[in-house]
C-alpha cells in the first residue's frame, strides 16, 4: 500500500499551491518595501508572523555563516503587553536553516534601499518578560507596526493584482516552499528541517502527495541475494590460500 494511500484521511494536504509563475507575479506586483518578505516566505517557508519578527542584525539573519535564525515572531494582541511583542515561532518552532542565496539578496537589497524601523518592544522569546530596542525590517510606509488587520488589506490587494485565488493567503508561500523541496527530491528528513516541524509525521501528512513516484525495479531483492552469492562463493576460501 502506498504511503499516501495510508495517510488518507490524516492528511494535512494545502487546499492550493502557487506556481513559480504565480510566485513571481506576486513578487512584482508586491511593493518594494515588502518584496523580501515574499521571498522569506516562498524560499525559506517562514510564516507570516516569523518574517514581521525579524530584525536587522545578526541575530536573525548571518550572512558569513549563510544561516537563518527562526527564532522570534511578532504578535499583536491589545490584551497582552501593551499591543505589539516578541514571541516564540508557533508551536516552539525555533531554529536555524540554511540562508538562501537569493533570499540573502533580497535582505540585503531591502536593506539599503527600505532599511529598518527601531521600536521598544516586549520580548518573551526567553520566557521573561524583558523591553529592547528592535530594529524592525517590515512596517508600512508610515514607518509603523503591521496589524494582522492592516496586513489582510494588503494582501488582498496584492493577491488580487497577481491574479491569486482567494485560498491564496502568505502560508500558501510556505507551501510553495516545502511542496518545490519534497518534489525535487530532497529526503523529507530535511524537508522537515527546514520546515522546522516538531517531527516528520506533520511533513508526510502536509506533503506526502508531491513525493516523487519511483517505480520498484522487478526482482530487485532476488538479483541482491544471487549477486551476493555469487560473490561468496568466489572469495578465495582458508583451504585456497594455504
Amino acid at each position: 500500500m502506498k504511503l499516501a494511500q495510508i495517510l488518507r484521511g490524516l492528511s494535512r494536504a494545502p487546499k492550493w499551491v502557487p506556481t513559480n509563475d504565480q510566485v513571481l507575479k506576486l513578487a512584482e506586483v508586491v511593493p518594494r518595501r515588502f518584496r523580501a518578505a515574499i521571498w522569506l516566505g516562498a524560499g525559506e517557508g517562514l510564516r507570516l508572523g516569523e518574517v514581521l519578527g525579524l530584525e536587522a542584525g545578526s541575530r536573525c539573519a548571518d550572512y558569513d555563516r549563510g544561516e537563518l535564525h527562526v527564532i522570534q515572531q511578532l504578535r499583536h494582541s491589545p490584551q497582552h503587553y501593551g499591543g505589539f511583542y516578541l514571541s516564540t515561532p508557533k508551536s516552539g518552532s525555533t531554529g536555524t536553516v540554511d540562508l538562501d542565496a537569493v533570499v540573502a539578496e533580497e535582505l540585503a537589497g531591502h536593506l539599503a534601499d527600505v532599511g529598518s524601523v527601531e521600536f521598544e518592544l516586549p520580548d518573551i522569546t526567553t520566557g521573561e518578560r524583558l523591553t529592547r530596542p528592535v530594529a524592525v525590517l517590515f512596517t508600512s510606509s508610515r514607518g509603523k507596526l503591521l496589524t494582522d488587520t492592516y496586513w489582510s488589506e494588503l494582501w488582498a490587494d496584492w493577491r488580487e493584482a497577481a491574479g491569486w485565488p482567494k485560498e491564496g493567503t502568505f502560508h500558501s508561500l510556505r507551501h510553495f516552499f516545502a511542496t518545490t523541496l519534497m518534489s525535487n527530491g530532497v529526503e523529507p528528513q530535511e524537508v522537515q528541517k527546514a520546515l522546522r516541524h516538531a517531527n516528520l509525521r506533520i511533513t508526510l501528512e502536509t506533503y506526502v502527495h508531491w513525493l516523487p513516484k519511483k517505480d520498484r525495479p522487478r526482482g530487485l531483492v532476488g538479483d541482491l541475494l544471487r549477486k551476493a552469492d555469487s560473490q561468496r562463493r568466489e572469495a578465495p576460501t582458508d583451504q585456497d590460500r594455504s
